[in-house]
C-alpha cells in the first residue's frame, strides 16, 4: 500500500526541485568561472532537465512497482520540467535585478536585445524550458515504452 502513496504531483515537485537545484548550480558555476556571459552554454540546461526527468520517471516507476502509463509519464515529465524551469526563471529574474551587467551583456549579444528586460527574459526561459522539457519527455517516453514492453 505504501507504493500507491507516490503521486505524479509529489514526484514532479520533488524532482522538479532537484532539477532546479541543478540548473541553479550550473548557472552559479558558470558565473564563478566567468562564463555566464557565454549564452550558448545554456544548451547544457537541456541535459540537466533530461537528467531530472529521467531520475523522476525511474523513481516513480520503482515506487509504484510497475511500468509508467504513457500519458502518466508525459504528465510527470512535463510537470518536472515546468516546476524546474519556472523556479529557475524566477531565480534568473531575481539575479538579473541584482546584476545589471549580465542583462547588458545579453542585450548586446542578442539581435533583439534592446527589447529585452528581466521580465521578458524570465518568460522566455520558462517558455523555452517547458518546450524543451516536452520534447525531452516525449523522447524519453518512447524509450520507456519500449523498455517496459521488452520486460514483459
Amino acid at each position: 500500500m505504501e507504493e500507491e502513496k507516490q503521486s505524479v504531483e509529489s514526484a514532479a515537485i520533488k524532482y522538479g526541485l532537484y532539477t532546479t537545484g541543478g540548473l541553479i548550480a550550473y548557472f552559479l558555476i558558470m558565473k564563478l568561472l566567468g562564463l555566464v556571459h557565454v549564452i550558448e552554454l545554456r544548451g547544457f540546461n537541456l541535459f540537466i532537465i533530461i537528467g531530472g526527468i529521467l531520475m523522476g520517471m525511474r523513481n516513480f516507476k520503482a515506487k509504484t512497482g510497475g511500468p509508467i502509463v504513457y500519458l502518466q509519464g508525459i504528465g510527470l515529465g512535463l510537470l518536472i520540467s515546468a516546476v524546474a524551469v519556472v523556479l529557475f526563471a524566477v531565480f534568473v529574474f531575481a539575479y538579473l535585478q541584482m546584476d545589471n551587467s549580465l542583462m547588458e551583456t545579453i542585450k548586446q549579444k542578442e539581435s533583439f536585445g534592446r527589447f529585452l528586460n528581466p521580465y521578458i527574459l524570465a518568460f522566455v526561459i520558462a517558455l523555452e524550458g517547458v518546450a524543451s522539457g516536452f520534447i525531452a519527455t516525449f523522447v524519453i517516453m518512447q524509450y520507456m515504452k519500449r523498455s517496459h514492453l521488452s520486460n514483459q
